[in-house]
């Protein structure tokens, strides 16, 4: 049975099984990978890597910084092609858009050039579940987490209608972008209540200044992920690692992703401020339930609650001071006994009860839109979900010797889609011939 082909024997609508190995014999799709060496990435500005490729798209500070002196590369990246993460956090993947077309790409990016309908239809494949657990299968661990272009090529696929695509690509779309806006109103609210900070610790130098040992308790965490009993039973508390304060778009968590027992060691109560360091600063996080921080956390209990506010910006704008503090290579291992000398301005406390009542509404406000980003999170996960559900368990067919990419596997029995059209968008011309390899 052919890979293009919309019906079964039974007549029931299936969406068809194929790989970019099948859809290269007939179909101009192109695979390749960057060829700039991944150091280049922290060092030269117009280079896109793995850690800038997040969430969809291709974030980086120096990107208006590359000018192009002359014509793409063989290898740039094109507007239209799909860029995907082929080392640490494999399998991630964004559409290139005009923004960075014509920027080169460093070897842990695999560059997928193809129809408009097939790239953006890879790009919601990739993170549906059981694309994530056939990629893990062939994930190799020597130094990073790595997967080869060539399990890309060769990784089995549903190809719904070019319908079907729209109405899926149209709904994760605005799943992003309802993402981003209020990611963006977030971290304004933060960005507000900072400024507000600065402003009134700037107001009065006379202020004194104490260690934070005088005004909170830190404690540093213990034990690591691998120590968590995998499925924990009884009453739980949150168990926060590093890995879980990073790159957070503003100090609140829906909810964090670990487990513990809650008779397994000392739990800090609601409103602890769970604080881990790398070298671009420290990275806080305000609990909202009872937790336990694990290796490589502090977790810093203000003494008053009515000082958690002024507290936390306090600690947000000493960040650098903080991250001095921390030892190791990567400056990830933070400490209460160093964290207990650090010197932080301390108004009288009607000031700092002021300033609490101010700052309330605006943590609220990023409170409500973090919730809102979870009900999106899951909305995506349940489509994700509902996605590999249709497709059914891929597996690649044992190739004879000679054979690889020549025979068709037959499509999965799945539910027919919603739509009545069915075929390939016909009409599209690729900008350019076969990439070299």
């Amino acid at each position: 049975m052919e890979a293009d082909t919309h019906q079964t024997d039974s007549d029931t609508a299936a969406w068809p099984t194929t790989s970019i190995a099948i859809e290269q014999v007939r179909r101009d799709i192109y695979t390749t990978c960057g060829v700039v060496d991944d150091k280049a990435s922290d060092q030269a500005p117009g280079l896109v890597g793995s850690e800038f490729v997040r969430d969809g798209r291709i974030l980086s500070p120096r990107m208006n910084e590359y000018v192009s002196d002359g014509p793409p590369a063989t290898r740039a990246l094109r507007q239209g092609d799909l860029a995907v993460v082929l080392v640490r956090r494999v399998g991630e993947s964004a559409l290139v858009t005009s923004e960075h077309a014509g920027w080169p790409a460093t070897r842990s990016i695999g560059i997928i050039r193809a129809e408009p309908h097939i790239v953006r239809w890879l790009r919601i494949w990739l993170q549906t579940p059981t694309a994530k657990a056939r990629i893990d299968e062939d994930v190799t661990a020597h130094v990073e987490p790595t997967i080869s272009l060539d399990t890309l090529r060769r990784m089995l696929f549903p190809l719904p209608p070019p319908d079907v695509i729209a109405a899926y690509d149209r709904a994760f779309g605005l799943i992003e972008e309802m993402t981003s806006l209020y990611e963006k109103s977030a971290r304004q609210a933060m960005a507000l209540a900072d400024a507000l900070h600065d402003d009134w610790a700037a107001a009065e130098p006379s202020w004194e200044t104490r260690v934070l040992a005088e005004v909170a308790k830190p404690k540093t965490g213990k034990g690591s992920e691998s120590s968590l009993p995998p499925l924990p039973t009884g009453p739980t508390v949150d168990a926060i690692a590093p890995s879980d304060l990073f790159d957070l778009p503003v100090p609140h968590v829906e909810r964090f992703r670990l487990l513990s027992p809650a008779d397994a060691g000392q739990a800090h109560p609601s409103g602890t401020l769970m604080l881990s360091t790398r070298p671009d600063g420290a990275h806080i996080a305000v609990t909202r339930r009872p937790a336990t921080a694990l290796r490589s956390v502090v977790a810093v209990c203000p003494i008053d609650d009515t000082d958690s506010w002024w507290l936390l910006h306090e600690l947000r704008s000493r960040s650098g001071e903080i991250m001095q503090t921390a030892q190791g290579r990567n400056a990830r291992e933070i400490s209460a006994l160093a964290l207990k000398r650090l010197k932080v301005t301390w108004p009288d406390q009607f000031t700092r009860t002021a300033f609490h009542r101010m700052a309330e509404p605006l943590h609220a406000t990023a409170r409500l839109l973090v919730s809102k980003i979870a009900t999106l999170h899951n909305l995506r996960d349940a489509l994700l979900r509902d996605i590999s559900a249709k497709a059914g368990v891929l597996r690649e067919p044992a190739a004879q010797p000679g054979e690889e990419g020549a025979h068709t596997p037959h499509p999965t029995a799945v539910p027919a889609p919603r739509g009545g059209k069915s075929g390939h968008e016909s009409g599209w011309s690729p900008e350019t011939r076969r990439v070299p390899e």
